[in-house]
């Protein structure tokens, strides 16, 4: 690490401990921890499932005491796991599930201040879970009110979620446990299309391991994987070896899937870092000239449904549905008609429109729609204006789900978490290289900070070798 760098770093008596909630919220956490031992005392007679159950979540407590950044980090590969638990409209995934647990050790000892950029984008969320309000108000039905609370967590969970883990110092474990855990989604995906091919089928794949998968939601899923891996950032560590195995092994999984809005997304988070004047590496423009074959796939398949004359195919499906989502959102335009609409029986038409900006029109109006238009570019402009060592990581990601949100469902379990799960951990790591001990005072530090010295000659040259460029990085990391 350069001089420059070791001389932001701030001496260890102004730094804050990663609890910076302080002793009310530990002192919560401890009468919490009270009753449950009470509680699997009681159960462990009556009920001895229900009392392993309590013991985890005592478990959990105790270790979100000692270090509130564990807890988050050991729940990000649940977080693709789009499996059901429950029924009718308030079916939850498993996903949803350890989100919500994660968010609250997140919300009470996540490491404080929040940095601006977070407090920014909070503040955004804000607005946008007010503008709903409205509609939930108006349309008194369950769906309508679970949804509420289940994109507020999806937004600020995640960005909390995602923070602790950055500023705790587990920045680089944490990205590594998503690329990990999408790249054994594509590892499934892969040899179930290959398996196909070998007897002359073609068709999507909708993988069947490790669980049962739409073909865009997996295909999906896989390019925000491969987004994440051309980023990669120098402290996430990975090589370009691995990058190289990653990157294929994810490319083919989504062309196996046949998903269009996941081959787009990924083109176009592809092309913003390319063409971005301030970027943390340099970036070979030649890439371009491989997204064009994708673009080229898409629009084949696209024409080749067009001119099926199938008036039930994906292409002529969606736009009947945006018809109908236009008649639906006629009923009420300034405040919508309520979340999950879809989900009663007051219209004809049971469907969830696949357009980020359609669905929200419907649900929440003309106001819903601009609080969600104002939450996204903010979020984008905080990604945008970060180091770009860390915020071009959250730059593809966003970039790559907003693409893939106007060809597709948005609000849904791990596609609409995830980008904001990336986007609070690259805030966080910023925060903890700033802020947080030196490299040799914790191994947590060394994971969070980027190497300098010991890194290796073709990550330098991707930066801008050895010259000013990289060693300015280097020290604003």
């Amino acid at each position: 690490m350069s001089g420059a760098a070791l001389g932001r770093v701030p001496r260890p008596s102004r730094l804050r401990r990663p609890g910076g909630g302080g002793a009310l919220a530990r002192a919560a956490l401890l009468l919490a921890g009270l009753v449950l031992v009470t509680a699997v005392g009681h159960l462990a007679v009556t009920a001895p499932e229900a009392a392993v159950l309590v013991s985890v979540a005592v478990l959990a407590i105790g270790v979100t005491a000692v270090q509130p950044g564990l807890v988050p980090l050991a729940v990000l590969p649940l977080l693709l796991v789009v499996v059901r638990v429950g029924s009718s409209g308030v079916d939850l995934s498993v996903s949803d599930l350890a989100l919500a647990a994660a968010s609250v050790p997140a919300l009470f000892l996540a490491r404080r201040p929040f940095s601006s950029g977070l407090r920014a984008v909070l503040w955004a969320w804000s607005a946008y879970q007010f503008a709903t309000l409205v509609t939930v108000v108006n349309n008194p039905y369950a769906a309508n009110a679970v949804e509420w609370a289940h994109a507020g967590v999806m937004v600020a969970g995640s960005l909390l979620v995602g923070w602790a883990v950055g500023a705790n110092g587990h920045a680089r474990t944490g990205v590594r446990l998503l690329i990990g855990s999408i790249a054994v989604l594509a590892v499934g995906t892969v040899v179930q299309g290959v398996t196909h091919a070998a007897h002359g089928d073609l068709a999507p794949v909708y993988p069947t391991f490790p669980f049962a998968m739409h073909k865009n939601f997996a295909g999906t899923v896989c390019a925000l994987g491969a987004a994440m891996v051309y980023a990669r950032p120098a402290w996430a560590g990975l090589g370009r070896r691995w990058s190289r195995v990653l990157m294929a092994l994810m490319l083919a999984a989504v062309l196996f899937t046949q998903s269009r809005q996941a081959v787009v997304g990924l083109a176009a988070a592809v092309f913003v870092l390319v063409l971005r004047g301030r970027s943390d590496r340099r970036r070979s423009k030649l890439v371009l000239l491989l997204v064009a074959p994708l673009l080229l796939f898409v629009t084949n398949l696209v024409q080749d449904q067009v001119q099926s004359g199938n008036q039930f195919n994906s292409v002529f499906q969606r736009l009947t549905w945006f018809q109908d989502s236009v008649t639906v959102w006629s009923t009420d335009p300034w405040f919508g008609v309520g979340l999950r609409w879809w989900y009663t029986d007051r219209f004809p038409f049971q469907f969830q429109p696949p357009n980020a900006e359609v669905e929200v029109l419907t649900s929440a109006g003309v106001v819903g729609l601009a609080a969600f238009i104002g939450l996204m570019v903010v979020a984008l402009r905080v990604a945008w204006r970060l180091d770009p060592a860390y915020g071009s990581l959250a730059v593809a990601v966003l970039v790559s789900r907003l693409v893939q949100g106007q060809l597709d469902l948005f609000w849904s379990a791990v596609q609409g978490s995830v980008p904001f799960v990336v986007l609070g951990l690259c805030l966080g790591a910023a925060r903890f290289a700033e802020h947080g001990p030196g490299r040799g005072a914790s191994g947590a530090a060394a994971e969070a900070l980027p190497p300098d010295a010991a890194q290796r000659p073709d990550e330098r040259d991707e930066r801008g070798g050895g010259g000013p460029a990289g060693d300015r990085v280097a020290s604003t990391a």
